[in-house]
């Protein structure tokens, strides 16, 4: 079923940890690219210009080769949540999500590193928080866990607990819609066959 090996333009442990659980062979390259948001620019054009801007770069380090590009953001009452830089930022953001829905949204590019043909698309979760108390808040900071991750939390790990609801992808709230993927290198290959 997987046939073709993936260049993962990522050193996210989180998506090489999926790819390792549906067997999927590849080799992660780190993109190293400037992931600074435009001005007034949206959630969901942000990602997928980040997804695909990352497959670019790593795409021209290789003559050949199946490049996946990911980004992923958490949206909250409007707000945009990256990673949070220190401690206080991420308080901020748990309590912004404490007891109410938001939205995980990941962009996805798979690209030919040999002619830049590439496909690009977005998958989008909506998760519910738990109304967290300032302790539960505080140690769940302390463990050091959100502060590497979109929103600061990891839903696989120890914000597990806090976790009431999702609606949608489980993978894509990790960091990588594994579903979309996989359809997206089916469309790539048809594409390719019929040479659009």
């Amino acid at each position: 079923m997987l046939k073709e090996k993936l260049i993962l333009a990522s050193s996210s442990p989180r998506r090489k940890e999926i790819l390792l659980a549906v067997n999927w062979p590849f080799e992660a390259i780190a993109a190293n690219i400037d992931e600074s948001r435009r001005d007034s620019e949206d959630a969901l054009p942000y990602v997928k210009r980040l997804a695909e801007t990352k497959a670019r770069a790593v795409a021209a380090r290789f003559s050949s080769g199946l490049v996946l590009g990911a980004d992923t953001v958490v949206v909250a009452e409007n707000e945009i949540l990256g990673q949070p830089r220190e401690p206080n930022e991420a308080r901020r953001m748990l309590k912004l999500l404490s007891g109410k829905w938001h939205e995980v949204l990941t962009g996805v590019c798979l690209m030919r590193a040999q002619n830049g043909q590439a496909v690009i698309d977005h998958e989008i979760t909506r998760v519910r928080f738990a109304s967290l108390s300032d302790s539960e808040i505080d140690w769940y900071v302390a463990t050091g866990e959100p502060l590497d991750k979109a929103g600061a939390y990891a839903i696989q790990g120890r914000a597990g607990l806090f976790i009431e609801e999702i609606e949608g992808d489980y993978f894509n709230i990790v960091g990588l819609p594994i579903r979309l993927i996989y359809e997206l290198t089916l469309k790539l290959a048809d594409s390719s066959a019929v040479g659009v």
